[in-house]
């Protein structure tokens, strides 16, 4: 998580000093754009903006990732797609979202409904610790602030709770002898 939310500071600053990221921002509607839905996680509308999501995504990204790299990885995808098309479908009209809080509320749905679909209490425990400490951004999710994507931040949270369906540890298989 240390290495990804360098990367994003690293991108930051290239594009601060160059402009040269500006246009992988995620505009809707627009066929051409949809090759931005991954690029626009990694890219922030200033320092401010990126320093807001550091902390969360390295807390909640740590947190996700103990249960394995692979799964980490496709949830993570499954959030950048599944919510950077939500937002595709749904922001404003010439607007341009960017930023990893689309993947950080995904994260946070993921790491709230992990430990049922798992059936793991140490799971559990953790989404509740995780509801404590960042419950309160849930309210991110409705239309407050025109300069926020809350489209981003609901289709995120939308798309983690899909990938804690869709990448569940399996069942353990009882085999009964007999």
């Amino acid at each position: 998580m240390g290495g990804w939310v360098a990367l994003l500071w690293v991108l930051e600053v290239f594009n601060t000093a160059t402009g040269a990221l500006t246009t992988y921002g995620l505009s809707p509607r627009d066929v051409g754009e949809l090759r931005d839905i991954i690029p626009m996680a990694f890219l922030h509308h200033g320092f401010d903006h990126l320093a807001s999501n550091t902390v969360p995504l390295l807390v909640l990204g740590f947190l996700a990732a103990l249960n394995g790299l692979r799964r980490f990885a496709a949830v993570v995808l499954t959030i950048m797609v599944v919510g950077g098309l939500g937002v595709w479908l749904t922001a404003p009209e010439h607007s341009v979202t960017a930023g990893a809080s689309g993947v950080i509320f995904g994260l946070l749905g993921y790491l709230l409904i992990r430990g049922f679909v798992d059936h793991s209490a140490v799971d559990m425990v953790v989404g509740l610790l995780v509801l404590a400490v960042y419950g309160s951004a849930l309210w991110g999710v409705l239309p407050s602030n025109p300069a926020v994507s809350w489209q981003g931040h609901l289709f995120g949270l939308i798309a983690g709770v899909l990938a804690a369906f869709l990448f569940r540890k399996p069942a353990p298989h009882n085999e009964r002898m007999g």
